[in-house]
């Protein structure tokens, strides 16, 4: 039996003024997935639990059957996980975006989609003057990176940036957990009060934004006229998470594999145990390479018999972030990946349906 999810990940969204009121599934067209409703079973699963931000991590964690309240640490942990940093006990981190501020509102929160290459400058710059032997920034990809704070207590309260577009930054700023504003003496594993933590982390936002202003990459990127990467924006932290592998949790899947370009999604599998699988072209972005992710899938999980390596694996997450990417944009009409989609669809819909023992 293969088992393949295929995940778009934001690609329910809301219904939009755009496409007459509809939601960008009602307007698409996917005779694919069609075909798979018809032919299989149809539900409806709550991805996002009681109490918890209906974020990427928080939902993709569920569609893999995680039980949320009992393992989830924060997008920072798995994001951690992803890029090689290895936390160990008493180390938070968190999803530490480069972000564009305009005036005194967040433009976007992704400096206008920096690249690898020019926000690696600026995060190693970071280190440079604002690292010590507390606070440690790490290189993720495009604009998400990673924080981590020794001995910080994740009780704060912090937005996610993506949420607030145009809005003033200042009120916005982290804050520790209601109720635990007058704790005076760390608690726990932590080494600093909820509040302490709170007034790090925004201290280095706002030194941050002194630094990146006038850094050489942002000066060109200015003149270029691009959005300037110049604040970064700490968010969703968390301690290393004691998730069990899925074939500990699924023991009819022996062995599995995660194919995407985002690091949150990267780190879920490497702690579900799943084998990472690089495609060449994957972004995240627009312009990502469904093709190479869908022959990377079907080799990944042979259709015909016996073929026995350890290569092959009989369980594939094949995650795509592009409808959220648009989302965030507000391009609705950029696809959202599912024109896109469709020939992923297709192409795996007619590989599997030959071998209907199999699927």
């Amino acid at each position: 039996m293969k088992h393949i999810i295929i995940l778009g990940d934001g690609m329910a969204d809301w219904p939009v003024k755009a496409l007459g009121g509809k939601t960008l599934l009602q307007a698409a067209a996917t005779p694919y997935m069609d075909k798979l409703a018809r032919m299989g079973r149809v539900g409806r699963l709550v991805t996002v639990a009681e109490g918890f931000h209906p974020g990427s991590e928080v939902a993709n964690m569920s569609v893999l059957g995680y039980n949320l309240p009992k393992v989830y640490e924060g997008r920072g942990p798995l994001e951690a996980a992803s890029i090689g940093v290895d936390l160990q006990p008493g180390e938070m981190a968190m999803r530490c975006n480069i972000i564009c501020i305009e005036g005194d509102n967040i433009k976007n929160h992704s400096a206008g989609h920096i690249t690898t290459e020019e926000a690696d400058v600026l995060v190693k710059y970071l280190q440079e003057h604002l690292g010590d032997d507390r606070v440690h920034f790490h290189t993720g990809v495009q604009y998400r990176h990673l924080l981590v704070i020794k001995g910080g207590d994740k009780r704060i309260d912090c937005t996610p940036p993506h949420d607030v577009p145009l809005r003033p930054f200042r009120p916005l700023m982290v804050k520790p957990m209601e109720g635990t504003e007058n704790i005076s003496v760390p608690e726990g594993g932590a080494e600093l009060t909820p509040k302490q933590t709170a007034d790090l982390i925004n201290d280095l936002i706002l030194r941050s934004q002194v630094l990146l202003e006038n850094h050489p990459v942002n000066m060109k990127r200015k003149a270029e006229g691009k959005d300037p990467a110049n604040s970064i924006w700490p968010w969703s932290p968390g301690y290393r998470p004691q998730m069990e592998r899925l074939s500990d949790k699924f023991p009819q899947v022996k062995r599995g594999a995660v194919i995407s370009a985002v690091d949150l999604i990267n780190g879920i599998g490497y702690y579900a145990g799943l084998r990472r699988i690089t495609v060449e072209g994957a972004t995240g972005l627009y312009d990502t390479n469904y093709e190479n992710k869908v022959a990377a899938a079907l080799d990944a999980l042979p259709t015909k018999t016996p073929k026995t390596s350890s290569s092959t694996v009989g369980a594939c997450v094949c995650h795509t972030a592009t409808p959220a990417i648009c989302s965030m944009a507000k391009r609705p009409t950029c696809s959202c990946g599912l024109a896109h989609s469709t020939p992923i669809m297709a192409k795996m819909f007619h590989t599997f349906r030959r071998c209907p023992t199999q699927t």
